[in-house]
Parts: C-alpha cells; sequence; structure tokens
C-alpha cells in the first residue's frame, strides 16, 4: 500500500444526526500521486484526486441513509470514496460493503475508519465494467454524485443490476448531472421501479446542496410508485 506521507490533508467533523464523523481528506483537488497505478486504470491528473474529497451530495446522502431501516440487510456503497455514508452506516451496526475503483481508497477509508474508532469495515474493489464475483448480492445500494461522465449512466446500472438480490432498493444521489436521465432510462429498462425526492440542503460550511435522491426498487413492496 502507498504511503499517503507525500499528500496534504484536512481534517473535518461532520454532524449527521446528531453523531460528529471524523473524515480526512485531501487538503485540495490539485494534489496527484503518479505511482500508485492509477494512470493505468484511466485515472489521470485532473480526476485522481477527487476521491479524495466529502462531496456535499454525500452528506445528504448520509443524512438521508441514517434514518432507514437496514436491520437484516445487506447494504453496498458504490464509490464509496472517503466513506463518509459506510462509516455512518457502520457505527449504526448496519451490514455494509464499502466499493470504489480508484486504488487509493481502501487507504484513505481505514484511515478514516480508525479515526472515528471502529473497527475494519468490509471493502471490495467496485469496478463498474467488470465482474466481481467476490463482491455477491446486496438487498440495499446507496451512490453519492455517481454519474458524473457519460458512460457512467450505462456502467452503473449494469453494475447494479448485476449485484442486485431479487428484491432490491437503490438511492442515488444526484446534484443535477446531465446522465442522470438516461441513467434512470437504463434503469427503468432493467425492470426497476423509480421514484425521487429533491433537496435544497443548508451545510454546516455553508454551502447550498440542490438535487435529487433517486429510489430505484426491483421487488414488491408496499408504497412503490413510478415517477417520470
Amino acid at each position: 500500500m502507498n504511503s499517503t506521507a507525500r499528500l496534504a490533508f484536512r481534517r473535518r467533523t461532520y454532524l449527521i444526526d446528531e453523531v460528529g464523523y471524523v473524515i480526512d481528506s485531501l487538503s485540495d483537488n490539485q494534489q496527484y500521486d503518479a505511482h500508485d497505478g492509477a494512470a493505468e486504470l484511466g485515472i489521470g491528473a485532473a480526476t485522481w484526486p477527487l476521491f479524495g474529497q466529502v462531496w456535499p451530495t454525500s452528506v445528504v446522502m448520509a443524512m438521508q441513509i441514517c434514518k432507514l431501516e437496514l436491520a437484516g440487510r445487506r447494504v453496498l456503497e458504490i464509490g464509496c470514496g472517503l466513506g463518509l455514508c459506510s462509516i455512518v452506516l457502520h457505527k449504526m451496526g448496519v451490514d455494509i460493503t464499502a466499493s470504489d475503483y480508484h486504488p487509493r481508497v481502501r487507504e484513505f477509508l481505514d484511515r478514516n475508519v480508525v479515526a472515528n474508532g471502529l473497527p475494519p469495515i468490509r471493502y471490495q474493489t467496485g469496478d463498474w465494467g467488470r465482474e466481481n464475483p467476490r463482491l455477491g448480492k446486496f438487498d440495499v445500494m446507496i451512490g453519492s454524485d455517481i454519474l458524473y461522465e457519460p458512460e457512467h449512466a450505462r456502467l452503473v446500472a449494469g453494475f447494479i443490476d448485476r449485484h442486485s438480490s431479487d428484491e432490491v432498493e437503490v438511492l442515488i444521489g444526484d446534484p443535477g448531472r446531465d446522465n442522470r436521465a438516461r441513467f434512470t432510462r437504463n434503469m427503468l429498462d432493467l425492470g426497476y421501479r423509480h421514484r425521487f425526492e429533491k433537496f435544497d440542503q443548508l451545510l454546516a460550511d455553508g454551502a447550498r446542496c440542490r438535487g435529487r435522491i433517486s429510489h430505484y426498487r426491483r421487488g414488491a413492496r408496499p408504497g412503490d410508485r413510478a415517477v417520470g
């Protein structure tokens, strides 16, 4: 595992449902480590540091998921980055698996798990374009602002479908990316129901985060309704 010694960090505490979560992130989005194999995965200098920030939509998602009834359900976070949502669920005792594509995520996730005084969290590589038989199937999947590239609309939908239980709920937080509508069409084509709720959240740092949390379901559950 690569050393973080050459990288600069900042530490912030995020208040989620009246509980403080400590997260170390990169101090800015200009940092890059050319020696960790990311370039071979198609991750260039411009996109390399994006995993190392807490994106506003993930804060909104963390506020939402801590209110869900997840006992006895197997949960996967897609594109977990620094792992705020996964750490929130882990502290709640939820059966959570964190996943991401970036080669440095596991290192940073472990750092933040330790900073919050928690035991190790389950982690698997989540390459949306490839099979990972070790990952298995999940009852709930969550993702925050993961549709930022055009091909993600197709790749993420396919990844979700491969790892969905027969009865599954998927929550995708999105701040208004152009690819959201294509992703929803792909999910509908795969047989998932869809509804959404808008959010307009003023965060603790003064930033305002607007967008939608889209809910996709497969399998019958009371209260399901399709929304265009």
